[in-house]
């Protein structure tokens, strides 16, 4: 994996807009550029969740592809990235990339960085699961996906749900080799 290539950051309408924004800007303070697609959900959940607008969410990225642009560059195997971040995803988007029945430059470009040998990393939110869900994550684990949940480290003994949501995106983001220093470690 190349560091100085970009990331792709997925956002769907899974509650947990925050992850997506979060890891916009550790990206932008780490010098990451990135390739930002948001989901029509997506949109909706910006507006629930947070008081950014969507100039505002969209200026967090270096790049901005429309979701429905599925002739857009990060649709495409010869456009270079070290892979895609799906921060939330959705049990949707997890059940497209899971069959390869893509719909939206979301999962198309999800689906390239699988068939490219690419990382990608989905930090699915939903719970509980059915068996559905499960079998999705194990077809996506299976083809090389990572499904990464933000699932809090208690040991860093948080004091913020900042505290949890910045743990939970630096593990993610340490999954491409993208080395977060202010995150905590086990041990350290």
């Amino acid at each position: 994996m190349s560091a100085n290539r970009p990331l792709i950051i997925g956002i769907t309408g899974a509650t947990g807009i925050v992850l997506g924004v979060r890891a916009l800007e550790m990206c932008r303070e780490l010098g990451v550029e990135t390739h930002l697609v948001v989901s029509q959900a997506g949109e909706m959940t910006r507006a629930y969740e947070t008081d950014l607008d969507r100039e505002q969410l969209h200026a967090l990225a270096d790049h901005v592809h429309p979701v429905k642009d599925v002739g857009a560059s990060i649709a495409s195997g010869s456009f270079r990235t070290m892979g895609m971040l799906i921060a939330p995803c959705s049990v949707r988007t997890l059940a497209e990339v899971a069959t390869g029945v893509t719909t939206t430059l979301l999962t198309r470009a999800a689906d390239v960085v699988l068939k490219e040998r690419r990382r990608l990393v989905m930090m699915v939110r939903e719970a509980p699961l059915h068996a559905g869900h499960i079998r999705n994550m194990l077809a996506v684990t299976e083809m090389g996906g990572i499904i990464q949940p933000p699932v809090p480290a208690f040991y860093t003994k948080p004091q913020s749900v900042s505290d949890i949501v910045d743990h939970c995106v630096a593990r993610a983001l340490d999954c491409f080799g993208i080395d977060v220093p202010t995150m905590q470690r086990w041990g350290e």
